[in-house]
């Protein structure tokens, strides 16, 4: 009877594997982050070890990323990481919702919500795990985007709208 279901979890295993997710390999980079913010040496290097492979267009994939299920569970980080931020459609965002997305690069970095404690578990992708240095550069870089963001357009156009918030005032 063992063998039987080992047997049957032996064939489910080799069946899925016949069932790869999409790729994230697309690297259309027209309206990334570079496009318009200055991204200097140091930050660009932080940004393609710790975030790019989630938040960016190009994905490089470790061995295991071929192995369901292991597969279908990063292909769904990777499109949750692309959801909440991209970098490489930053620029085709409204300038708000680009401002609001520095402040929670800000807020995620200082509080080490990013990278994710999984990405880095067990010495996977050493590169992400980043020193209080490489935190602070990227939290300085950010913040001076928005200070860059504050000086050339107006305050309001700054603030992130909220459906459902209250209505104009009447005129």
């Amino acid at each position: 009877m063992k063998k039987k279901i080992l047997l049957a979890l032996l064939a489910v295993f080799v069946v899925i594997q016949f069932f790869q997710p999409a790729k994230n390999d697309s690297d259309d980079q027209s309206y990334h982050i570079s496009k318009k913010y200055e991204v200097p040496a140091d930050v660009a290097t932080i940004l393609k070890g710790a975030c790019d492979d989630c938040h960016s267009n190009k994905t490089e994939y470790p061995w295991y990323a071929y192995v369901q299920p292991a597969a279908w569970w990063l292909a769904g980080h990777v499109d949750e990481g692309k959801r909440k931020l991209n970098l490489s459609k930053f620029t085709s965002l409204k300038v708000a919702l680009q401002n609001h997305k520095f402040e929670e690069i800000v807020e995620m970095v200082e509080e080490k919500e990013m990278p994710l404690k999984s990405y880095t578990w067990m010495g996977l992708h050493s590169e992400a795990n980043l020193s209080d240095t490489q935190r602070q550069t990227l939290v300085n870089w950010a913040k001076a985007q928005m200070d860059t963001l504050k000086a050339h357009y107006p305050a309001d156009s700054l603030i992130l709208k909220r459906p459902g918030g209250p209505p104009p005032p009447a005129k």
